[in-house]
C-alpha cells in the first residue's frame, strides 16, 4: 500500500533550530512556499539551549578582525577544519550577526550601546597570542533563546509553513540521478504518514548527542537526519569527534555555559589548586574545550578530585559577585540551584566534562550543498539535498569546536543554504519532478515491522545498552581495546535494534512508535561514531587515544566518511586553501 498523503512545496526545512529558521526565513522571504518540519514547537529547539554567544569580530571592546577569528577556528579545529569554508564563516559573521540585531535580538549592550562582548575559549587577539579577544556577542546567559525566538517570530511574519510535532523519517531519492525530491514524515498527533514533495530539501535536525549516557542534549537530539542521510546511501564525516563540554553540571548533565569562565570564573581541584595554569599556562581556563575536558579528566584519575568520590571539580565564581552573577549570568545561577543544589553567589558548582557537540554530520560545502564522493570527484554535488548547523559537517570545526562558533555556525549556512536553494531554484524548470515509483515503502516497512510485532526487545533496553557502551568505550580518552569491544557490543546493539516492538500499536500521539523510529537515528549515528573513532590511529581535537598520543598529519589529516551500506569507512583530503589568504600550516597546538 503505498502512501496516499502528500504535500507539494518549493522547499522543505527538516528541524526549526537556529540553522533551520534561518533557512526558511530567508527561502520564505523569497516568496518560496516552504514547509518546516519540527518534532517540537519551534521555539523548543535545542539551539534554545545555547548559553554563552555568538563569534563575531565587532570589536566592541578589544581590538579584532575575521583574520584573528580565522587563525584561532583554524588552531581549534586542529588543523582538520576546511580552510575555505572557515574564512567563509568568519567573513560573513559580522554581517549575520548586526542582521539579527536588526531583527530584533536583545542583545546585552556596552556602555556606549554597542553590542556586549566577552572573551572564549580559544579566541585570541592577534594569532594565538596570550591576550584573549573580547568576541562572543552575548544576550546575558539565554543567548541561543533569544536568538531562536528572534528567528521565529521573523519567520511568522514571513508567513512559513510550520508543521509542527511532525517527524521526518526518510529521504526520497530519485533512482535516476540520486537527487532528493522530498520526505516521509509522521504527524505525531494522527499517526498518519506523509509524503512531503520538494524540489529542496535542507537537514537541519542537530546533533546526536543522545547516544551517550551523559549529554547536556536534550531528548530530542536524537541524530534523526544522520540516520536519514545514512539510511539513503549518503556517508556520514568525522563522526568520531565529539566534543566533551569541560562543565556540565555534576549528576545531572545539564550545560554550564563557557561564559562563567569567559566572565573570570575557574576550575579548582580538591587541594583549591587551579590546575588549567599548569595544562594551558596562557590561556589557562579559557583553553579550548578538547584541552580543559583532558585536563579535567586528568585531574580526576589522578585522585584530585572533588566530592566523596572524587570524581568531579569545582567551577569557582563566587569572587565575581552578586552583581555580576545576575546580570550575566542569571541563568546559570538558577541551573546551579535547581541541578546542583548551590548557590553560586556563595559556593562553587560542582562539574564534569560532559558530551555537547557533534562536528562531523552530513558532508556538505560551504553554500550548504550535500557532497559525496561520486567517480573521479571527492565532493560531487547531490542535488535537491542540503544541510546546515549541527547535522551538517562544512567542516569549519574540523575536530574540536570553538565555544561560541556554533550559533555562528547555524546563522551563517542556514542563510547560506537558503540563499544556495533559491538561485538553485531559479535555474530550475517549475514543475515538480515525479515521484518514483516505490517512493515511502522503505518507510511503510520499517512502520510495518513496528507494527506486527508482538515481542522482542523492548526499546528503552537497547537505548540504555547503547549509551552505556558509547559512555563506557569512546569517552574522553579513547583506548584500543574499549574500542573494537566498544564496535563489537555496538554491532550486536543495531543487531537487537531490528527486533524491537512496541506493545502500543495506538495511531494517536504514540510516543513509543516515535521512540523506537528514533532509536535507529540513534543506532546508526553512534555506529558511525566507534567505526570511524577506532579506525583513526591519532589523537586530535577531541579524538584522544592512549596508543596514539600525537597528532599525525602525515598519515591522517584527512576526512573520514562513514557509509551505513557494508559499514565501510573512506577518506576524503582536507581543504588547506581558503578562499583569499594565506594557507595556515599545522603546528602544535599548544595554549
Amino acid at each position: 500500500m503505498a502512501i496516499s498523503n502528500i504535500k507539494r512545496f518549493d522547499a522543505i526545512v527538516v528541524g526549526a533550530g537556529g540553522a533551520g529558521m534561518r533557512a526558511s526565513l530567508e527561502l520564505a522571504r523569497a516568496g518560496l512556499k516552504t514547509a518546516v518540519l519540527t518534532k517540537v514547537f519551534p521555539t523548543r529547539s535545542h539551539t534554545v539551549a545555547a548559553q554563552g554567544g555568538i563569534a563575531a569580530p565587532l570589536a566592541n571592546s578589544t581590538e579584532d578582525n575575521w583574520h584573528w577569528h580565522m587563525y584561532d577556528t583554524v588552531k581549534g579545529s586542529d588543523y582538520l577544519g576546511d580552510q575555505d569554508a572557515i574564512e567563509y564563516m568568519c567573513r560573513r559573521a559580522i554581517e549575520v550577526v548586526v542582521e539579527l540585531e536588526h531583527m530584533g535580538m536583545p542583545f546585552d549592550r556596552l556602555d556606549n550601546g554597542k553590542i556586549y562582548q566577552r572573551p572564549f575559549g580559544g579566541h585570541t587577539q592577534n594569532y594565538g597570542s596570550a591576550k584573549m579577544a573580547m568576541r562572543s556577542c552575548a544576550a546575558a546567559d539565554r543567548t541561543g533563546h533569544a536568538m531562536l525566538h528572534t528567528l521565529y517570530q521573523q519567520n511568522v511574519r514571513a508567513n512559513t509553513q510550520f508543521f509542527v510535532e511532525w517527524m521526518a523519517l526518510d529521504l526520497i531519492r530519485d533512482p535516476q540521478d540520486g537527487a532528493v525530491v522530498g520526505v516521509t514524515a509522521l504527524e505525531m498527533e494522527t499517526g498518519e504518514l506523509f509524503i512531503l514533495q520538494a524540489k529542496a530539501t535542507i537537514l537541519a535536525t542537530g546533533g546526536s548527542g543522545r547516544i551517550f549516557y551523559a549529554s547536556t542534549n536534550a531528548f530530542i537530539n536524537t541524530g534523526d537526519g544522520l540516520g536519514m542521510a545514512a539510511r539513503s546511501g549518503i556517508p556520514l564525516e568525522d563522526m568520531e569527534f565529539y566534543q566533551f563540554h569541560p562543565t556540565g553540571v555534576y549528576g545531572a548533565g545539564v550545560l554550564i555555559t563557557e561564559g562563567v569562565r569567559g566572565e573570570g570564573g575557574y576550575l579548582l581541584n580538591k587541594n583549591g589548586e587551579r590546575f588549567m595554569e599548569r595544562y594551558a599556562p596562557n590561556a589557562k581556563d579559557l583553553a579550548s574545550r578538547d584541552v580543559v575536558s583532558r585536563a579535567m579528566t586528568t585531574e580526576i584519575k589522578e585522585g584530585r578530585g572533588c566530592g566523596e568520590h572524587a570524581d568531579h571539580v569545582l567551577l569557582k565564581l563566587d569572587h565575581l559577585g552578586p552583581e555580576v552573577i545576575n546580570h550575566r549570568l542569571p541563568g546559570i545561577r538558577e541551573i546551579a540551584i535547581k541541578f546542583a543544589n548551590v548557590d553560586p553567589i556563595r559556593e562553587p558548582i560542582p562539574v564534569v566534562p560532559t558530551v555537547h557537540y557533534q562536528m562531523g554530520g552530513v558532508p556538505t560545502n560551504y553554500m550548504g550543498q550535500v557532497v559525496v564522493p561520486e567517480g573521479n570527484s571527492m565532493e560531487a554535488i547531490l542535488p535537491g539535498v542540503y544541510a546546515a548547523g549541527e547535522v551538517a559537517c562544512v567542516s569549519v570545526h574540523g575536530a574540536n569546536r570553538l565555544g561560541t562558533n556554533s550559533l555562528l555556525d547555524l546563522v551563517v549556512f542556514g542563510k547560506a543554504s537558503g540563499e544556495q536553494v533559491i538561485k538553485d531554484l531559479r535555474s530550475m524548470p517549475s514543475p515538480h519532478r515525479s515521484l518514483p515509483k516505490d517512493a515511502g515503502e522503505a518507510t511503510m516497512a520499517r512502520l510495518n515491522r513496528l507494527n506486527t510485532a508482538t515481542s522482542g526487545e523492548r526499546v528503552v533496553d537497547v537505548l540504555t545498552d547503547l549509551r552505556r557502551s558509547m559512555q563506557a568505550h569512546c569517552g574522553v580518552f579513547r583506548f584500543p581495546d574499549d574500542l573494537i569491544r566498544g564496535v563489537e557490543k555496538m554491532k550486536e546493539i543495531e543487531e537487537r535494534s531490528k527486533r524491537t516492538f512496541i506493545a502500543d500499536k495506538s495511531k494517536v500521539y504514540n510516543t513509543a512508535r516515535v521512540e523506537a523510529l528514533e532509536l535507529e537515528n540513534l543506532v546508526d549515528t553512534a555506529l558511525a561514531t566507534i567505526v570511524s573513532a577506532e579506525a583513526r590511529k591519532e589523537s586530535r581535537g577531541a579524538q584522544a587515544r592512549a596508543d596514539h598520543p600525537d597528532r599525525d598529519d602525515k598519515n591522517w589529516m584527512k576526512h573520514t566518511l562513514w557509509y551505513k551500506e557494508g559499514n565501510r569507512l573512506a577518506y576524503k583530503p582536507v581543504h588547506q586553501k581558503p578562499i583569499s589568504v594565506q594557507t595556515m600550516e599545522p603546528k602544535v597546538r599548544t595554549y
